[in-house]
């Protein structure tokens, strides 16, 4: 499946001059946003190109201009998706601290708190029930959203072990391991009839969070 980057497009309009890059751009995230709501609520094969052009007032030839074929567009309006949802590495560098423990609890707030949004909710709907049409949705997913923040973990535990206070032999695993335990439960009944509340993510992220570190501080015999 050929990946589509977004570059922003025109919706020519008829006596309202040529657009500005912002607008161009407006109209391009008010379109993308509009067929994933459509792909969401209808499925793949139910959705066409002329109801999204419809829904937001464009014509289909402006659309296909950009995008071939629905398989595009659906790409497109998925990769957005993830973007938007994805832990930007500022925030992660912004609540590092000294302390790794409090650094690993903000971490996985941070993160849970990102896929906990109604956006990041309907993003996980909507790979999991595509991914077998679309394989590369889950390594967009992963590139996009969460290498990132296993990347981040890797190098800060390099660092520590760097510095002997824990013993990490694969820093790349132990980050994806990390990031399994302290999602796992609160990711997984996230828009279930029975979420976690905040006290018990609280409450999940520490026991995850000090059963990790158990197993990579350096002890002494």
């Amino acid at each position: 499946m050929m990946l589509v980057m977004d570059t922003p497009i025109s919706d020519p309009r008829p006596a309202a001059g040529r657009p500005t890059r912002e607008q161009a751009q407006a109209r391009q995230a008010e379109m993308l946003d509009a067929a994933l709501d459509m792909f969401l609520d209808k499925g793949f094969e139910l959705t066409t190109m002329e109801a999204v052009a419809a829904a937001v007032g464009m014509t289909k030839r402006t659309i296909y201009a950009r995008y071939p074929d629905k398989a595009a567009l659906f790409m497109a309006a998925v990769g957005r998706a993830i973007t938007r949802t994805a832990t930007p590495r500022a925030a992660l560098e912004a609540i590092a601290g000294e302390d790794l423990e409090t650094t690993l609890v903000a971490i996985a707030r941070l993160r849970i708190a990102d896929l906990s949004t109604p956006e990041g909710v309907r993003l996980r709907r909507i790979i999991t029930t595509e991914s077998y049409r679309f394989p590369d949705l889950l390594m967009l997913s992963y590139s996009q959203g969460a290498q990132p923040v296993h990347a981040h973990l890797a190098d800060l535990l390099r660092r520590h072990d760097s510095a002997g206070a824990i013993c990490v032999d694969r820093p790349d695993m132990a980050a994806s391991l990390f990031m399994t335990m302290v999602l796992g439960g609160p990711i997984r009944l996230v828009g279930s009839p029975q979420p976690m509340s905040a006290a018990e993510v609280d409450d999940w992220v520490r026991a995850a969070v000090r059963l990790f570190l158990n197993g990579i501080r350096t002890r002494s015999d």
